[in-house]
C-alpha cells in the first residue's frame, strides 16, 4: 500500500501564493505518476496537474496554466504544487493522487492512491 499525506493549505487573499506538499510512503516503488486534484463544495473532483516519475512530463488543467506549477522534490516521492495568483475560484479541497502507470490522466477514477486532502480558501 501507499500512503499520501498533503500539507500546506490555508486561507489566503486573492493574488497570493501557496505551496502544497504531498509526501508518499509505503510501497513507493510502485508509483509512477503523481497528480493534484481539487474538489469545491457541491462539485465534482477535478484534475489540476500531474507529473511523471522522472519529471520529464507535466500536464496542467487549462484553468491553472501559467499560475500553478507541479514539481517533485529531491526525494522523487514528494510532490509540490506551487500556486500563484490565486483566485477565489481556486477555493477547494486539494487532493494528492498517485498512479501505478506512467501515463498521466485527468480522470480521478484512474488513480490508485489518494491523500486525505488539504483545504485551500481564497478570499476576494
Amino acid at each position: 500500500q501507499v500512503q499520501l499525506v498533503e500539507s500546506g493549505g490555508g486561507l489566503v487573499q486573492a493574488g497570493s501564493s501557496l505551496r502544497l506538499s504531498c509526501a508518499a510512503s509505503g510501497r513507493t516503488w510502485s508509483i509512477y505518476t503523481m497528480a493534484w486534484f481539487r474538489q469545491a463544495p457541491g462539485k465534482e473532483r477535478r484534475f489540476v496537474a500531474a507529473i511523471s516519475r522522472n519529471s520529464d512530463n507535466t500536464v496542467y488543467a487549462d484553468s491553472v496554466k501559467g499560475r500553478f506549477s507541479i514539481a517533485r522534490g529531491n526525494n522523487q516521492y514528494t510532490v509540490y504544487l506551487q500556486m500563484n495568483s490565486l483566485k477565489p475560484e481556486d477555493t477547494a479541497v486539494y487532493y494528492c493522487a498517485a498512479r501505478r502507470t506512467t501515463q498521466a490522466s485527468t480522470l480521478y477514477t484512474l488513480y490508485d492512491y489518494w491523500g486525505q486532502g488539504t483545504q485551500v480558501t481564497v478570499s476576494s
